[in-house]
C-alpha cells in the first residue's frame, strides 16, 4: 500500500517520495491515520477499507471547497485514491502534515472572524449540496433546495429521524416524525438566511492552530445557515467565548438565533444517537420537549 501511495504522492507533487516510515496516530472512528515520511517530506494519511462509498473522496471535496474560499486554512489535499492489485483494496487520502500548537485567546478570536468571512461569501443561491456526503460515519442527506425551512426540516431532521426509526432507535411514542418535520418547517418558515458554505461538523476537535493561524479539518460541508455552525460550536464542550466574540465583530448575531439554536443542535444530537445510542436519544427527546415549550 505504501509503495502505491508513495508513487501517487510523487506524481502529484512532482517531487520523489518513498515512504520510509509510517507511524500510526490517533484520530477518527471511520479510518486509520498515519504520519508517513522520508528523509525530507512528511504527510498525514487516512486509510479505510474500500467498499462502495468513497468517504475520503468526499472529505477531500469538502476541504477543497473551504480552501478555495481563501478565508480559513485547511490541510492541503495532496492526493486521494484507491489502491489496486491488493486485498483488501484501500481508500486513502493524503494531506499536508500540520504541526499544531496551543492556541491563544487571540487565536480563537481570529478563528471566529475567519469563520464569519467564510459564511459571508456570496457564492451560492440555494441550500444543500449536489450529492450526499458524510457527517462522521453517517450519511448526510443533501440535494439542493430553494427553501431553507424545507431543506433543514426534511434533509436534516426528517432524514435523521427516519434512519433512527429504521434502526429501531425511534418510534411513535418518541414523537411522530411527520409532526416533528412540520414543526421544524414552521419554526423556520420566516427565516431565509444567506446561503453560506458551512463546515458542517464544527466542534472543538475539528479545529486546530499552527504558527500561521487557525486550521479547520474533517468537514461535512453543505450550503446553509451560518448559525448552524455556531450552534454546533456550542455543543460537546464548545469553543471559548473569544471565538464567538471574533465571529460577532464580523457578523452580528441575529435576535432570533436563540430560538433556532436548539433546532440546529438537535440534528447533531440525533446524529450522535444514531452513532452511539441511548444517551443521545434521551438527550434528543429532552431537547425536543424544550423546543416545544419555548
Amino acid at each position: 500500500m505504501w509503495h502505491f501511495i508513495s508513487e501517487h504522492i510523487s506524481d502529484e507533487t512532482q517531487q520523489f517520495f518513498s515512504c520510509q516510515k509510517a507511524e500510526r496516530v490517533s484520530g477518527g472512528d471511520t479510518h486509520d491515520s498515519f504520519i508517513i515520511k522520508d528523509s525530507t517530506h512528511r504527510y498525514f494519511v487516512k486509510t479505510r477499507r474500500y467498499y462502495d462509498t468513497q468517504q475520503l473522496f468526499l472529505e477531500a471535496e469538502g476541504l477543497k471547497a473551504i480552501a478555495s474560499s481563501q478565508t480559513i486554512a485547511t490541510p492541503r489535499v495532496i492526493c486521494h485514491g484507491i489502491t489496486k492489485n491488493e486485498t483488501p483494496n484501500m481508500e486513502y487520502l493524503v494531506l499536508s502534515h500540520i504541526r499544531f500548537i496551543e492556541p491563544s485567546t487571540e487565536s480563537y478570536f481570529t478563528l471566529g472572524q475567519q469563520l464569519a468571512s467564510l459564511h459571508a461569501l456570496n457564492a451560492y443561491t440555494s441550500y444543500g449540496w449536489p450529492h450526499d456526503n458524510y457527517i462522521g460515519a453517517n450519511v448526510q442527506t443533501n440535494g439542493r433546495m430553494a427553501s431553507w425551512a424545507d431543506f433543514f426540516a426534511e434533509k436534516r431532521i426528517g432524514s435523521m429521524l427516519e434512519r433512527l426509526a429504521t434502526a429501531g432507535l425511534w418510534d411513535k411514542k418518541d414523537g411522530n416524525i411527520d409532526d416533528i418535520v412540520t414543526y421544524v418547517r414552521n419554526l423556520l418558515s420566516l427565516h431565509q438566511p444567506h446561503p453560506s458554505l458551512l463546515h458542517g461538523d464544527l466542534w472543538a476537535g475539528n479545529a486546530g492552530f499552527n504558527n500561521k493561524g487557525p486550521v479547520l479539518f474533517d468537514p461535512a460541508v453543505y450550503v446553509g445557515d451560518g448559525e448552524t455552525d455556531l450552534a454546533m460550536a456550542e455543543l460537546f464542550g464548545g469553543f471559548p467565548q473569544p471565538f464567538f466574540d471574533g465571529y460577532h465583530t464580523h457578523t452580528p448575531i441575529e435576535k432570533n438565533y436563540q430560538l433556532r439554536k436548539p433546532i440546529y443542535q438537535l440534528y447533531h444530537i440525533l446524529n450522535h444517537g444514531l452513532l452511539f445510542g441511548a444517551h443521545y436519544i434521551a438527550q434528543a427527546k429532552q431537547l425536543l420537549d424544550d423546543i416545544y415549550r419555548s
